[in-house]
């Protein structure tokens, strides 16, 4: 099969649309309506800092191959760049200009632009190219989700200066979403020779800013990079003189300084101020809902009470959630019955499966012999029936930690106590990694359905080298690794829909998972800002943002 991207579809990195909140993956915003589109007859201008102000965790590491997360990929979008865009789900020439695939789809091969270099001035080849793809393979990296979607690879061979070809164990539909991915992005080959600790601090790409200081705690500092190549067909260079990323982890903090000017744009924005902010024409909402798995409860089936289906159904009978959504979240978060985003077009959903039914709670929980003592917490055999909930206070906002609270009462009226453990990233990490945990929330971000594959298939309970592993229900169902496994190799997309609606089947049938919905992504930003896109995993992109005055 040969694909010439750049003959067949123009290459569009970042595409302008013009209706705000769309589902395509790539979205921007320079003319939306409805969420409104920023200073509408302004000339763009030269100069200038933007401030961003994020409440998400503060990296740990600002090289996204480390780890991965979304708060790299945030930052990490200014200034690494990928192999490959998607452009309403289909593939789109980056760094490489186009690719072919052998017969046996066991063969990937890359032709890479010829033009481009990194900031530290080493150029950008088929060398570079094999050398990230080590690196993310690489145990000592500690990466999870790189290496978790670069598993397919067995080798990677520089077959020229400007051609990789890459081997693979088996085919991988799913590969050049992957390639889209922050996570998997390209940096410098002589940067990343450096220590670990030194490559975390100031990681190089070959994107339109450059990391120029880290203030631990408070802020990163970005400058222009002024050889800046653009990967489509725009001549357009970066605009603002630099960002500065700063940390504001109090919303109330960072909504405030949105309002006094004091900063440009901000993430994780409350539903409140999401209202409020409808109101002002001086503030707009980017809604970027992001691709990958919906927000959802995971129940440990390998792990303490939930081996027992029935007393995951119960649990799930027993959640009263639809309340507490409407009033926490004023509307702007709609109630999922999927596994996946519903930007994946293949999102497959079965509401029956989720109906709030307390009495067919307890009379499972009755006949699987769990009874209720006077505290009113069942017990069989000596054992409370007490289910372990870490919740991590930088991923989860303050209403969704309410409704967290609300599941929490409701699932007491039927006798299952849940202790709710509030943690920072890194604790909860840890908790993870342990197994100490019997319910979890855990967002996952990742380009197309294969995200499935990742989160689910038996495989996935082996932690990647980084010490986590994304198969938190621990479900270890054959029958469902083979359906992952073929929609994982087929290239069909018919075909390919077909498969991952059975394995989503089987997931929310597996009553391992409970969905409550889309992974909130909004950005508020001052109309004064204009010329923002986001990319594949929904991050906004400032290369040709600028500041009106």
């Amino acid at each position: 099969m040969i694909l010439d991207p750049v003959q067949k579809s123009p290459a569009l990195r970042r595409i302008v649309t013009g209706v705000a909140g769309t589902a395509t993956i790539l979205l921007a915003v320079t003319a939306c309506s409805g969420a409104g589109a920023p200073g509408d007859s302004s000339t763009p201008v030269s100069g200038g800092t933007l401030t961003y102000a994020s409440g998400d965790a503060e990296p740990t590491c600002l090289d996204p191959h480390v780890g991965g997360n979304y708060p790299q990929a945030l930052l990490a979008t200014q200034y690494i760049e990928e192999l490959v865009g998607l452009d309403d789900g289909r593939p789109t020439p980056e760094l490489a200009t186009e690719w072919t695939t052998s017969d046996d789809g066991k063969t990937l091969t890359f032709t890479l632009r010829d033009d481009v270099t990194f900031t530290d001035g080493t150029p950008f080849d088929a060398s570079a190219v094999v050398a990230n793809i080590e690196h993310v393979q690489d145990p000592a990296t500690a990466s999870s989700t790189g290496y978790l979607a670069l598993q397919s690879i067995e080798k990677a061979t520089a077959t020229d200066d400007h051609t990789v070809t890459l081997s693979l164990s088996r085919p991988d539909a799913a590969l050049l979403e992957s390639f889209s991915q922050p996570w998997v992005g390209m940096e410098s080959p002589k940067a990343l020779e450096r220590e670990q600790a030194t490559n975390c601090e100031s990681p190089v790409g070959t994107g339109p800013f450059a990391v120029t200081g880290w203030k631990h705690g408070d802020r990163v500092t970005l400058e222009r990079n002024t050889a800046y190549t653009p990967l489509d067909e725009s001549t357009t260079k970066p605009r603002l003189d630099g960002l500065t990323w700063r940390f504001l982890p109090d919303s109330t903090s960072r909504y405030a300084a949105l309002q006094s000017g004091q900063v440009d744009v901000i993430d994780n924005a409350q539903p409140d101020q999401l209202k409020a902010a409808s109101a002002k024409g001086s503030i707009r909402d980017l809604d970027a809902p992001r691709p990958g798995a919906s927000n959802r409860l995971e129940l440990n089936s390998g792990h303490g009470v939930f081996r027992d289906e029935s007393v995951r159904e119960a649990f799930i009978a027993a959640a009263e959630i639809d309340p507490g959504l409407q009033s926490l979240f004023l509307g702007t978060a709609k109630r999922s019955y999927s596994v996946l985003s519903s930007v994946e077009p293949t999102s497959y959903s079965d509401e029956s499966l989720f109906a709030y039914d307390p009495a067919e709670a307890k009379r499972l929980l009755d006949e699987a012999g769990w009874k209720t003592n006077s505290d009113g917490v069942r017990e069989k055999d000596g054992k409370t029936l007490t289910v372990t909930f870490p919740v991590s206070t930088n991923q989860s906002v303050p209403a969704e930690r309410s409704l967290f609270q609300q599941i929490q009462a409701s699932e007491a009226e039927v006798g299952i106590e849940v202790r709710l453990q509030e943690l920072d990233l890194s604790s909860w990490y840890a908790a993870l990694a342990k197994n100490q945990y019997d319910v979890v929330s855990a967002p996952y971000t990742k380009v197309g359905p294969d995200v499935l594959r990742i989160l689910y298939d038996s495989a996935s309970i082996t932690p990647a080298p980084s010490g986590y592993f994304a198969n938190l229900a621990q479900l270890d169902d054959p029958a469902l690794d083979e359906l992952l496994e073929k929609a994982s190799q087929t290239s069909d997309a018919s075909e390919r829909a077909d498969l991952v609606e059975q394995a989503q089947r089987t997931i929310l049938e597996s009553r391992t998972v409970l969905p409550l919905y889309d992974q909130q992504n909004h950005f508020l930003y001052r109309s004064a800002v204009q010329g923002i896109s986001t990319t594949s995993v929904s991050t906004p992109w400032f290369g040709t943002a600028w500041v009106a005055r």
